[in-house]
């Protein structure tokens, strides 16, 4: 599932073309790359009604912040999100959207901030909610009746590199901490023919690389009809030409098929960077978390991929402190991580969600076991993550350079296929080209390499 929740908002920075004295929109995004997408849909259908978009921190007459609630931390970086918006466009109409719009409406609502009130279900009427006069606030409907997914069609993600494309929301899965499937509801997947549409777009507009984004990514094509698989999406996505790689999120061990297992170690297309969710190391504790697999399976499935695809990128999530955890559970997760290649790792320290299983069992940990089980994991993930980078030095990768610079240097910044950031001196004409890097050093928080003599255009032949 796609957790990665993040306590600053992502805003969209790019000014739009409009008529003069248009109406003006700022966004601000919370939480996973699927809220990301979300909100470019939003963008992309409100600037198709004729809205100029600007920065968020300027003031604008409309104000949609796209929010988060996958954790305690996410609803307060929320607030705070909200009560900035109106700050920065007092007297704005503002609009709260996502997760947290969804699952607390009352309480989104209640913040004397807020003029509207917009359910995940209900993004795509957004549109017609601003242009209409409504006596309503909250327009929030059973997620559980959610319309088949559809898409706004992106032509191109200005100021980024990469883009992310939507296939799949909801989840199939009711794991006894998450709150997602109450936010986003059941599995829904995009058409096949919609997604090669929007992808053929995206490159040809400049994008070499994909993200692939859903919140079960894995369950992809099997609520559609005729049924298909995520390991046949691929298989036509990376026949497009100009496409360098297809970038996965999220991924459950157990949807890793033979098929799948095929596709993403056999073609040249898939970045070699899967993340695969882990959340504990214990079986006693993936079963109280109703988590679809066990050690065993993980582990197997890791050591395969690692060994089909050389220098393998491999990320995971781990909760700390779900309740009932106890200490020899935390260090059976302590030693699958070290025993496993993982090049970084995000640590969600346990929140409990209103709504879940898991906030009604009893065994909760002490808070600040909590915290100490989370330091332990961030110190081992950033060793690992060092521990990786180290052992690419003096090896030559093909990076995507990025929209943005390093700070500090002014370097160029580009993304390895297996997910690492390097820095390295070149030409501001580089930006989103494949180019090829010799990395040359790895240092604590960050790595550095050299411009290899070779051409864009020699490398994408």
């Amino acid at each position: 599932m796609a957790r990665r929740a993040v306590s600053c908002g992502r805003v969209a920075r790019r000014p739009s073309v409009a008529e003069p004295g248009a109406r003006t929109v700022s966004f601000a995004t919370l939480g996973c790359r699927l809220n990301q997408v979300d909100t470019q849909q939003i963008q992309a259908a409100l600037e198709a009604r004729g809205f100029r978009t600007v920065a968020f921190d300027e003031p604008a007459d409309v104000v949609v912040v796209n929010t988060c609630t996958v954790t305690a931390r996410a609803e307060f970086s929320d607030r705070q999100m909200i009560r900035r918006a109106a700050r920065v466009s007092d007297g704005a109409k503002l609009v709260v959207t996502g997760c947290w719009a969804q699952t607390s409406p009352d309480d989104v609502a209640a913040m004397a901030e807020v003029d509207l009130v917009v359910g995940n279900g209900d993004k795509p009427r957004l549109p017609d909610l601003l242009d209409q006069v409504v006596g309503d606030r909250v327009h929030v409907t059973d997620i559980a009746h959610a319309p088949p997914l559809d898409a706004t069609p992106i032509v191109r993600i200005s100021g980024r590199s990469r883009a992310f494309l939507k296939v799949q929301d909801g989840c199939q899965h009711r794991c006894a901490f998450c709150i997602v499937p109450l936010a986003r509801g059941a599995s829904r997947s995009l058409d096949p023919k919609r997604v090669l549409d929007q992808a053929q777009r995206l490159v040809e507009a400049g994008h070499p690389e994909l993200v692939l984004t859903g919140i079960d990514l894995g369950h992809y094509g099997a609520d559609l009809l005729p049924r298909t698989s995520l390991a046949a999406l691929l298989r036509r996505l990376a026949e497009i030409p100009g496409l360098r790689w297809i970038r996965l999120s999220s991924l459950l061990p157990a949807y890793f098929t033979p098929e799948l297992v095929e596709v993403v170690t056999a073609t040249p297309a898939i970045a070699p960077h899967f993340h695969i969710p882990l959340q504990s190391g214990s079986d006693r504790v993936l079963r109280r978390m109703r988590r679809p697999y066990d050690t065993r399976m993980y582990r197997t499935l890791v050591e395969r991929l690692a060994a089909a695809r050389p220098r393998l990128g491999l990320g995971a999530d781990v909760i700390a402190g779900f309740p009932g955890e106890t200490d020899p559970d935390f260090a059976e997760t302590i030693a699958l991580v070290r025993d496993l290649p993982f090049s970084y790792l995000h640590v969600f320290p346990y929140s409990a969600r209103r709504g879940t299983e898991a906030a009604r069992l009893g065994g909760q940990v002490d808070a600040r076991l909590i915290t100490r089980r989370s330091r332990a994991l961030r110190e081992l993930g950033r060793a690992k993550n060092a521990e990786f980078r180290r052992g690419l030095v003096g090896v030559v990768e093909d990076v995507l350079v990025l929209e943005t610079r390093e700070r500090g240097t002014g370097w160029l910044a580009g993304l390895t296929g297996n997910y690492v950031e390097v820095a390295f001196p070149g030409p501001a004409a580089l930006v989103r080209e494949i180019v090829r890097v010799h990395l040359t050093a790895a240092m604590s928080d960050r790595t550095v390499g050299e411009l290899m003599p070779t051409s864009p255009e020699a490398i994408r032949s």
